[in-house]
């Protein structure tokens, strides 16, 4: 079996984070006068970048910065361990692992949050970097889905046989910048219809799925 370069987002690929993203998403909100959506369309703020998320509920531009930040304050003591691996999905990045495929995350969440809570799920082991956003501020700043392959393409790489995983359209969208297919996970919080639209080029709505398809 060829081996392969495989990117993973994080948040409603590898984990179902979105309790706590939502419940933290809500305390910010209403902090900052913003009206609280429904919860199922409060969904939609799971995967996408943080600041562009909560400017589309209502924050106002003025206050993005103090809302960010906020926002984060209030994950990292209680909101970022509401999350939990969707069940078997650890067996399949063992079983890539030992097909001799390369491994990677690519997720738009701050890379410490990242690193964190796959090391809390014991799934850091399974890749060679977990790569996210870097916080606002720091050098080769990076907050988009495209911007983080950018740098992670730029660690590792040149790569010929290189598929991104994830269930958002930014994953698709983030990755077809760079000339990456894409396979859409079903189980996440993104639209497949609109995952396939954009030009994803399968979709997996088991864990066999996923596997057979990478």
């Amino acid at each position: 079996m060829k081996e392969k370069t495989i990117l993973f987002d994080l948040d409603g690929t590898l984990t179902d984070s979105g309790e706590g993203i939502m419940n933290c998403a809500e305390i910010t909100l209403r902090q900052f006068g913003a009206a609280v959506p429904p919860r199922e369309e409060l969904r939609s703020i799971v995967g996408p970048p943080l600041k562009d998320s909560l400017l589309h509920f209502g924050i106002q531009e003025e206050h993005l910065n103090d809302a960010v930040n906020f926002y984060r304050k209030n994950y990292v003591a209680t909101g970022m361990f509401e999350n939990f691996p969707y069940p078997g999905i650890s067996d399949v990045l063992a079983k890539l692992k030992a097909d001799g495929h390369h491994l990677y995350v690519a997720t738009s969440k701050p890379e410490p949050m990242a690193i964190e809570i796959l090391r809390r799920f014991e799934m850091d082991g399974y890749f060679d970097m977990i790569c996210g956003a870097a916080i606002d501020g720091s050098p080769n700043a990076r907050n988009s889905k495209d911007t983080v392959i950018a740098y992670l393409l730029n660690q590792i790489g040149k790569q010929e046989d290189i598929v991104m995983v994830g269930d958002t359209i930014y994953d698709v969208l983030g990755a077809k910048a760079h000339n990456i297919p894409t396979i859409a996970v079903a189980w996440g919080y993104g639209v497949v219809e609109d995952m396939v639209k954009a030009g994803a080029i399968g979709v997996a709505n088991t864990m066999d799925k996923l596997y057979n398809l990478i």
